[in-house]
């Protein structure tokens, strides 16, 4: 049994390849702006709209509520970056139910790619709020001496976002692939629904966990501004 579609090489030459993790993120980005396209070619605003409009205002609706939720900061700044890992991870997800297709987020470089960009947009996102030097200094609080240790933290969280999305979609194919060769008859169906239900999860917990992140990222110089007028006021 096959654990990642990495090990799926459906064109070599040399030492060059195309896999099957290739291969599928490439029809998920394309799927992705092909759909876009359409929703926003003609968008209304009135009471009549069509249906993937309406798809679409409820995942932004739903995004918009989670970040202010969550994060405790306001969606407009965030919404973009937010929008596109949930859903880039839950079409990616989705496609797992499709008969002979495995999901990119089945790999494990495909989950560190997007882990990698979660660790890139936090300090970007802390700068801009915080500048440099308030962001960074953060890091050497309450003490010098924790430097490395909180450096080693934002590693860490890292690697945990990228195995932790890589090993629950593993696990996954893996329990389906068994079940399906015991009992064939039943749980291809029962499978399919677990699947959905199961990709949809994992997406919302990625892209909280990193609604997460950004948050603490910003969050400080929120407060510090609150205490800094609340000063002047006395």
């Amino acid at each position: 049994m096959r654990i990642t579609p990495d090990q799926i090489i459906l064109w070599q030459w040399g030492f060059v390849h195309i896999n099957a993790t290739l291969v599928t993120t490439w029809l998920v980005m394309l799927i992705l702006v092909v759909v876009s396209a359409l929703v926003t070619r003609n968008l209304s605003i009135g009471m009549k709209m069509s249906r993937m409009q309406n798809l679409l205002e409820v995942v932004v609706t739903f995004l918009n509520r989670q970040i202010t939720d969550v994060g405790r900061q306001d969606p407009a700044g965030f919404l973009g970056f937010i929008g596109t890992l949930f859903l880039f991870i839950a079409v990616s997800n989705l496609l797992g139910v499709v008969p002979g297709i495995d999901p990119p987020t089945g790999s494990l470089s495909t989950t560190t790619a997007l882990a990698i960009c979660v660790f890139v947009a936090v300090p970007l996102y802390g700068i801009s709020r915080r500048g440099v030097i308030g962001y960074f200094k953060e890091y050497a609080k309450p003490s010098i001496l924790m430097l490395p240790f909180n450096i080693m933290g934002e590693l860490s969280r890292t690697l945990a976002l990228a195995v932790r999305l890589f090993g629950n979609m593993m696990s996954g194919t893996m329990i389906g692939g068994i079940l399906l060769a015991v009992t064939p008859l039943f749980f291809p169906v029962v499978m399919q629904l677990f699947g959905l239900l199961t990709g949809l999860i994992q997406a919302y917990i990625f892209t909280i966990l990193a609604t997460v992140f950004i948050s603490a990222a910003v969050e400080v110089q929120s407060g510090a501004e609150s205490g800094s007028q609340h000063d002047k006021g006395e």
